[in-house]
């Protein structure tokens, strides 16, 4: 009875707060300062035609550095988590696999390819359309989840992929900190540090291109690792 009266005094204390709010709800008609600007001077001074891609990678490019660093934490995390437990874990592992279906390889091996052309795409295309880093790298990883499902067996190239990671964080970083040095004091990750291009074309928006493969590139091996960290865990 108690736990009863205590969730309605709850459910009334919530009305109070949400019932002013929805009745004097009104839908705004104009963008707020910040964001008028972005619209309008974004594309003409950043050459790209996807605007919010012009945002995240250079108005707010310290966000997105923060983003991939969230990502390689947490992959490190998981790959320390699986790696302790799999010490600790001294019983002896009797689940017996099945061989793989000659036909899921087949089929898995022919999507691999297209699947992956189109992560790429994905994040080749992030300033001239929706996606990005790491949308593409999401898309890629998936082939290594598909392969891994299909095969057992399969395992990932360890030094490739952390050379890859490596890589491609370090540059966005470098990237990033030319911004500061030929374009000013605050801006970080400055697509302007190559030529913008024409508008609307694949070789436009200055680095965004190229900024966009590099968080493609490290968004999808971290993942992959994870999965590879996960798979080797159950096996």
């Amino acid at each position: 009875m108690i736990k009863k009266i205590f969730s309605l005094i709850i459910i009334a204390g919530l009305l109070t707060v949400f019932i002013p709010i929805i009745l004097n709800f009104s839908f705004q008609t104009d963008l707020p300062d910040v964001a008028k600007s972005y619209v309008e001077k974004g594309s003409k001074d950043l050459g790209a035609m996807n605007i919010v891609t012009a945002i995240i990678v250079t108005f707010r490019g310290l966000d997105t550095l923060g983003e991939v660093a969230v990502l390689f934490i947490a992959a490190t995390g998981i790959a320390v988590l699986f790696r302790k437990n799999a010490i600790n874990d001294k019983r002896p592992k009797q689940i017996s696999k099945r061989d793989s279906s000659e036909i899921l390889l087949t089929g898995i091996r022919l999507l691999a390819p297209v699947i992956l052309i189109f992560g790429i795409y994905i994040f080749l295309n992030g300033h001239l359309s929706p996606g990005g880093g790491f949308q593409g790298g999401a898309v890629i990883a998936t082939v290594v989840l598909l392969l891994f499902l299909s095969d057992s067996s399969y395992k990932i190239n360890h030094k490739i992929f952390g050379f890859i990671e490596s890589f491609s964080g370090v540059s966005y970083v470098i990237i990033g900190f030319l911004g500061l040095v030929l374009m000013g004091a605050d801006n970080f990750l400055d697509n302007r540090i190559l030529p913008l291009g024409e508008f609307g074309t694949i070789l436009s928006a200055g680095a965004i291109p190229i900024i966009y493969t590099l968080v493609g590139l490290k968004v999808g091996t971290e993942l992959a690792s994870v999965l590879d960290n996960m798979k080797g865990d159950i096996e």
